[in-house]
Parts: C-alpha cells; structure tokens; sequence
C-alpha cells in the first residue's frame, strides 16, 4: 500500500491513519447528520417503489431472487448518486471526503456507488471477495466508504472483514476458469474465526481497503441492514485493462472527481493484481456474478448471533 505524505489531517489522529495501515479498515460512529440519515431511508422507499410491478432487474435497481411483482424485494440500488440528489449531496461532502483525504490524499476520483439492501428477513448473503479483484489499478489507494443507514449489529448481517489481509495476496476468485467474483477461504488459508465484524450505529461509517477480504451473511433478523457505498480512489490510481472500471474517455473519467485535480501521470506501485477475466456472460451485478459458485460460504454454513461458525 502506497505511502502517502499529508501536510495535515482533517479529522482522523494518527492512531487511526496508523491502524487503517495495519489492519485494512477504520469505523467512524456517528459520522453522518440524523437528518440525512432519515432523507436516504426516504429515497429508498421511493426506490422501493418503483419496483413494485417489476419482473426482473434493470440498469437502477436489482431485485432480491425472492422479488415479485406485488411484493417487491430490492437487493441493491444501482448508482443511486445519479438518481438521489440527497446521495449525490452526501457523496461530494466533507462527512464522506475528510476522512478519505485523510487517508489517501487530497485528488479524489469516484470509482461507483450503490445502495445494498439487505432487507430484515431476507437480505441477499454476499460472498467473500476482494474490491480490488474486481477492478485492479496502478496502485492501491482505492477503499470504500460505507454509510450505516440502520443500525448495524451482528444480528443483522454486517460487513465482516479480515483484518490486515489488504497487505497480502489478490487470491483467485475464478471457478471453472470464469471469474465468479468470490474466493474459497479454505483454500486461502482463512478462519472465519479472525474475521472482525464493522458495526455501528445508523449514521456511523466504515471505510475499507480496496485489498481486504470482505463478505457479509444473508439477514435474518428483523431488522434492515442498509448500506450505501462510495467508492473511491486516489487520482492518480488509473485502471488496469482487463478490469471491470467503466472507462469511456478521459473527459469522462475526469468528469468523476470528487475535490482536488486530476492528472495524467498515474502512480504505479509493486501491488499485486489479478485481471477478472474472462468475464461470466450474466455480470450485471456481484449478486449474479456470484450465483455461478458452487460451494456458498454463507448459504451452506450455521452461524451464530455473534457472526461466528456455529
């Protein structure tokens, strides 16, 4: 992970700028106003919906396996940044952009948003995966920052993550030679037992590296477990061919910065990158990318209230 020289931090001490090195994440309770906390759970009903009628996923929403057209089930809100001025607002502001400055510089970029639902009694399990083995780049000053829109416990289905592995391999998230967007724990070597659950109060956020092992369980509780991310990555971290970054011209990549400027001279640094090729031909989302996998980390384990194996 590149070294980065700040003149002063915003908001973070140093004991946190140090402890994301070491350990891949930070979690910042209480970061965002109750008021845009409750202005997002408003445009997600609206987005929920729109989805009532739907039959199958499109461009902005994608639909729980469950879905039906009376009873809509939303899994993920596609790029709400561009459909939520309430989103769009939070994303250039300095409650999403200090802490992130404070940790890779002050040329930000956007690399995606989306909205996970992971709705009480239902919510779609992600498998583990690394960020970065979906859209490598030059270097690795990429991270996402989450929201907490609802209280995040380990009832509900949190992020779970492995501390310290943004400082190891990127590990092989193919199956039958296509890339299935997942990895076997197993056969990297991990124990679900060292695995470190994000949770917060709704309004709090979570940011981790692009590198880190990370996954959630589905929800069963009855209680939602939404999360909004902004991705993110330092301007000059350019994507590498063969990854899945949307690139259509400079003017339009530099149309993504979030504060400071862009450039042309991208940073390349010694981190390891694995190409997400070749593709699966149903790749519209990490939710179907993932459906080819055979052995299903959360759909085949028991897990306790604690997020541990039972």
């Amino acid at each position: 992970m590149g070294e980065r020289n700040m003149a002063k931090r915003e908001i973070l001490s140093e004991e946190q700028v140090a402890s994301y090195a070491a350990q891949g994440y930070l979690v910042l309770e209480k970061r965002i106003p109750d008021d845009i906390i409750a202005a997002i759970r408003s445009e997600i009903t609206r987005f929920e919906e729109e989805a009532r009628g739907m039959t199958e996923s499109n461009d902005r929403l994608d639909l729980e396996d469950s879905h039906t057209p009376e009873n809509p089930r939303v899994r993920r809100i596609k790029l709400p940044h561009t459909t939520s001025e309430v989103v769009k607002s939070l994303m250039y502001s300095d409650h999403v952009l200090a802490p992130v400055r404070d940790l890779i510089g002050p040329d930000l970029r956007l690399h995606t948003t989306k909205l996970n639902m992971k709705s009480a009694g239902y919510g779609a399990a992600i498998e583990w995966h690394q960020d970065f083995a979906f859209y490598p780049h030059t270097n690795d000053d990429v991270l996402a920052v989450a929201v907490i829109v609802d209280d995040m416990s380990s009832e509900n289905g949190p992020l779970m993550v492995f501390p310290g592995s943004h400082r190891g391999p990127i590990h092989d998230h193919h199956v039958d030679g296509v890339f299935a967007g997942a990895m076997d724990l197993g056969a990297c070597d991990f124990d679900i037992a060292d695995a470190v659950e994000l949770k917060g109060p709704a309004g709090s956020i979570s940011i981790h590296h692009g590198r880190i092992v990370h996954g959630s369980a589905s929800n069963r509780s009855s209680f939602d477990r939404r999360l909004l991310f902004y991705e993110i990555m330092a301007a000059d971290a350019f994507p590498i061919a063969g990854g899945m970054t949307r690139f259509e011209g400079i003017e339009d990549y530099n149309s993504r910065m979030l504060c400071g400027r862009p450039t042309l001279e991208p940073r390349l640094e010694n981190v390891p990158v694995r190409i997400p090729q070749p593709q699966p031909a149903s790749n519209r989302s990490i939710y179907e990318i993932q459906s080819r996998l055979m052995q299903r980390a959360f759909a085949t384990e028991s897990w306790s209230n604690t997020g541990r194996r039972k």
